[in-house]
């Protein structure tokens, strides 16, 4: 509870904010502003400054047993500080980097329940695609899908289409380039129609890669000091780090015939045991017109193959042990090669340095090469990041059915509950990784300070599905990171679609004071509707993450479930009756949405709509970082004030920390 501000009268379409502190000249200059008692901003009549959307995703497949992943995609990236590390010409730099975080969105994961997959999700506004990704057995493929009308509608098709003119070997294997960057990247590239496919986020960028093909295992080297040895699980899509190698370099390769990896940088060649990154042996090579760059690869017949910046050598052991090299290339080749790998048909692919990379394929006898996929290869198949390193993965044909412990229709890889045949997949709000956070003011009905720190409440939401793609429960991921308020606040939840006989059980939830009453199965009693309240005293889940999950009587679908966090609201100072909710948002059962109250009634219409146009309450579809004591939000996010002018066409993501985006001197951290 902050002091209570003297408000100013004007007419319906303006709201207002009250602070303390002079107007920020730069948002003057950029912004319609009205000087009062406050500053003052038009807003569109009915604005409810939401930032989430709902979105319907459907996608028709009717192959059987294939996963489908869904995250939500935008092409920027972000800014993810300085990296000092070792380039592949072997040099010592210092300079910024971005990433994506394409893969830390992962809304949903599911399989097509009789071909259809259908999901209804929540997205930030700022959305307008997302990233579809199937997985049919590790053969997996991916499609940017627009979002039409809050629709996406996605029909897979077996193309069978090949750029290059290259068949696959008949129902036996498939081969996959698996590919690593600076940028901390892994992603497929598909041989036959040169696609291509995010696969993880590594846990550091890399020059290198190599496959251990029988335990489905992928080894890379970052390419920063300690160097970490790095290992990815292809089946698990989970990485640890197996030791710090201590040195930098750009080549690397798996032998099966030994069980080592080999890795090499400028003239030198080591061997490192995989499982837990000793060095075994140090050769050195000879005869390298360059030193530079490049890769290594064992072809089947266990020949070595390397190549650097002047291009590839054939490597043999001496008597003196040391590796002589043989120049196949007659001249150095018009593009730096980055990485090599064979495939199952013996055919050598490059990758060449490029902030767009290549693809191309080299004759091992005479060094002949032709681009087969990139910006030169003329066939419309730029792939727009760079490959510094790449490895084959192949996938076998199975002959044999994959297990299905639970017995639910969905095999255990496919499972993330494969030995509960009432689970089986997840959805999330935001996203797998991300948090959403809803943020009070508790001086309703009149006017605060709005510095939304009274009560911030972080929320991930997770939907477990059966196999059909039915919701069995809710898991409120809840973390409060602001309670500036002197009041003692409660925080609740009304599923608005949902009646309490549908909810089984709920746990997790933690009730210190005696002014609610549940029922049996944990619903607060006297509701029309199911309310979960999640704490009676904010102090109680303070910086500090819980876990409150809802289980529903029967099987509910997504869209009769309604877009999460749903109808969330806060009591203010223990009166049960008292509740702040999310703008034109209707109360509880319980609720009162008129109050008597010393001074002015700012919510005289009882919407949850100041009187001129501003909220008590704001979901932020993102880990909202809220403003200091009295800094009213505009004056922490520049750009808040053009969000709201424009009715939330502008700026739809104010809250990210963007560059000009933020005041951080206002904003708690």
């Amino acid at each position: 509870m902050k002091k209570l501000l003297n408000s100013f009268s004007i007419f319906s379409v303006l709201f207002f904010f009250v602070c303390s502190c002079d107007v920020d000249p730069e948002i003057e200059e950029s912004n319609t502003v009205i000087e009062a008692e406050g500053i003052s901003i038009i807003v569109p009549n009915g604005f409810d400054f939401s930032t989430q959307q709902e979105v319907q995703i459907n996608i028709n497949d009717n192959t059987k047993n294939v996963r489908y992943d869904v995250y939500a995609y935008s092409e920027n990236k972000y800014y993810a500080g300085t990296e000092t590390f070792e380039n592949q010409e072997g040099e010592i730099v210092t300079e910024g980097f971005y990433k994506s975080d394409v893969l830390s969105k992962l809304v949903f994961s599911g399989v097509p329940f009789e071909g259809v997959l259908s999901q209804t999700i929540s997205l930030p506004k700022y959305y307008d695609k997302v990233y579809i990704r199937r997985n049919d057995n590790l053969k997996y493929s991916s499609s940017i899908e627009n979002i039409i009308s809050e629709k996406v509608e996605y029909n897979y098709s077996s193309t069978n289409k090949s750029l290059a003119g290259k068949s696959s070997l008949p129902d036996i294997v498939s081969d996959f380039l698996y590919c690593v960057n600076g940028s901390a990247q892994l992603f497929q590239v598909d041989p036959l129609t040169g696609d291509l496919t995010d696969l993880s986020e590594m846990p550091m960028g890399s020059w290198t890669c190599a496959i251990d093909q029988e335990n489905k295992t992928l080894y890379s080297i970052g390419k920063s000091s300690p160097y970490p040895l790095m290992k990815y699980s292809i089946e698990n899509d989970t990485w640890e780090i197996v030791a710090n190698i201590g040195r930098g370099g750009p080549r690397l390769d798996y032998n099966y015939r030994d069980g080592l990896l080999y890795f090499s940088t400028g003239n030198k060649l080591y061997t490192y045991n995989p499982t837990n990154g000793v060095n075994l042996n140090t050769w050195i090579i000879n005869g390298l017109h360059s030193t530079s760059g490049g890769d290594l690869a064992f072809a089947e017949d266990g020949t070595l193959f390397l190549c650097t910046f002047s291009g590839l050598y054939r490597l043999e052991l001496d008597e003196n042990n040391e590796y002589q090299s043989y120049r196949i290339s007659a001249d150095n080749l018009p593009f730096q090669p980055t990485s090599m790998t064979f495939d199952s048909n013996q055919e050598l692919w490059l990758a060449n340095n490029a902030s767009s990379s290549d693809l191309i394929i080299m004759d091992t006898q005479t060094g002949g090469w032709r681009y087969n996929y990139g910006v030169n290869a003329n066939n419309n198949s730029d792939l727009g990041r760079t490959i510094n390193d790449l490895t084959t993965f192949r996938v076998f044909t199975q002959i044999e059915e994959d297990p299905d412990t639970d017995g639910d229709g969905i095999v255990d890889r496919d499972d993330s509950y494969p030995d509960d045949a009432n689970k089986a997949f997840e959805m999330f709000t935001p996203s797998k990784y991300g948090w959403g956070t809803v943020a009070f003011e508790d001086l309703w009905p009149t006017n605060g300070d709005y510095d939304f720190n009274d009560l911030a409440v972080n929320y991930r939401v997770v939907a477990i599905l059966n196999a059909e793609g039915l919701a069995v429960q809710l898991d409120f991921m809840i973390n409060t990171k602001s309670n500036r308020a002197s009041f003692t606040n409660g925080f609740g939840i009304e599923l608005d679609s949902i009646l309490p006989t549908q909810i089984e059980t709920v746990s997790g939830n933690i009730l210190i004071h005696n002014y609610i009453n549940q029922n049996t199965n944990g619903t607060e009693a006297g509701q029309d509707k199911a309310v979960i309240i999640i704490f009676d005293d904010s102090n109680s889940m303070l910086n500090n993450e819980h876990k409150v999950s809802v289980k529903f009587t029967s099987p509910i679908s997504t869209n009769d479930l309604g877009m999460a966090p749903f109808n969330p609201f806060m009591i203010i100072d223990k009166l049960r009756e008292k509740e702040v909710h999310l703008a034109y948002m209707n109360t509880t059962t319980l609720g009162l949405n008129t109050f008597d109250v010393e001074g002015t009634n700012n919510d005289e219409d009882g919407n949850y709509i100041s009187n001129n146009g501003f909220p008590w309450a704001i979901n932020i579809v993102h880990d909202f970082k809220v403003p200091k004591e009295s800094k009213a939000v505009n004056k922490a996010y520049n750009h808040f004030d053009s969000w709201a002018i424009s009715g939330g066409l502008e700026y739809k993501d104010w809250y990210k920390d963007n560059p000009g985006y933020r005041n951080t001197e206002n904003i708690q951290f």
